[in-house]
């Protein structure tokens, strides 16, 4: 819903920024073997001894891709603690899109995707989430929120970036229909990427950018102090937005996932890495699969 690719190079910008200072030097600690998780794999993963985790380009700060087959962020270090707890290695692949990853997921090529991706029940054809987090949907908006943005309720009258094609687009566009019966029509600007839409607000060709407060509160703070974040933690439009790590539907994987993500939320992994990189208030109290209504 809210991802898309950011480029190579403004990762490596943004690393060399601020990085450190959502991701400080909090030791995640080392998982033990557990055989009892290991013997839920399928046979083939057991036997083969890695997995395949697909992405679909970066999603800051929870993925950050560094280059085809190599991950850092929140994401990644789960997906490193759940290789300890398998006793497998975890092998990283970037592609281009959901489809894609389906794809792949037919085929054979990708066994999950650690995510978080968006629990929609349309989505729910092929493929199982374990949800680990909660999504809010919020504005990056010039420092000092200039137009005065609290909710979705405020955007008649404004110049809105937007992803293109995604589900903010959808709820952004719905309101604009109803701005234009009060005369104060919203424009809609829609962006194929995160990047794109954040520079139409840094270089004042937009008024702000609706998209998940997570990556948003990841841009806003390596802004240097030119954006700020509106609207937090509030519906905007949406219900209860889940994300989460996806597996095939209905395989032996998806139950193996979960009793992994509940030893991690039991042990403080969970909650050591999502404080470490600054998202706490995307934290939920358990994990579970398809929570999304």
């Amino acid at each position: 819903m809210l991802k898309n690719a950011i480029n190579a190079a403004t990762i490596l910008a943004l690393l060399m920024g601020a990085l450190p200072a959502l991701a400080n030097e909090n030791v995640i600690p080392k998982q033990e073997l557990n055989e009892k998780l290991r013997a839920m794999l399928p046979e083939n993963i057991r036997e083969r001894g890695y997995i395949v985790a697909v992405n679909w380009g970066s999603y800051p700060p929870y993925e950050i891709v560094m280059s085809p087959t190599e991950l850092e962020g929140a994401s990644a270090e789960l997906a490193t603690a759940f290789g300890e707890l398998f006793g497998v290695e975890m092998k990283h692949q970037t592609v281009s899109g959901l489809a894609a990853m389906l794809a792949g997921f037919d085929a054979g090529r990708f066994d999950m995707a650690i995510g978080p991706s968006g629990d929609f029940p349309d989505r729910r054809g092929k493929i199982d989430f374990i949800d680990w987090v909660k999504e809010y949907v919020a504005f990056a908006v010039p420092h000092g929120n200039p137009k005065n943005i609290g909710s979705l309720e405020d955007v008649c009258g404004l110049r809105i970036a937007v992803m293109a094609a995604g589900s903010a687009e959808r709820v952004l566009k719905a309101k604009a229909q109803e701005c234009e019966t009060t005369g104060k029509p919203v424009q809609v600007q829609s962006f194929p990427d995160q990047n794109t839409s954040i520079l139409a607000v840094r270089s004042g060709r937009s008024d702000g950018f609706f998209s998940g407060q997570a990556p948003l509160t990841y841009f806003v703070s390596q802004s240097s102090s030119q954006l700020g974040l509106a609207a937090a933690n509030l519906p905007n439009g949406f219900g209860d937005i889940y994300q989460g790590t996806i597996a095939p539907k209905g395989s032996p994987l998806s139950a193996a996932l979960l009793a992994g993500f509940e030893v991690l939320f039991e042990n403080g992994t969970y909650a050591a890495v999502m404080k470490k990189w600054g998202l706490e208030g995307n934290m939920l109290p358990k994990p579970g699969i398809n929570l999304a209504k």
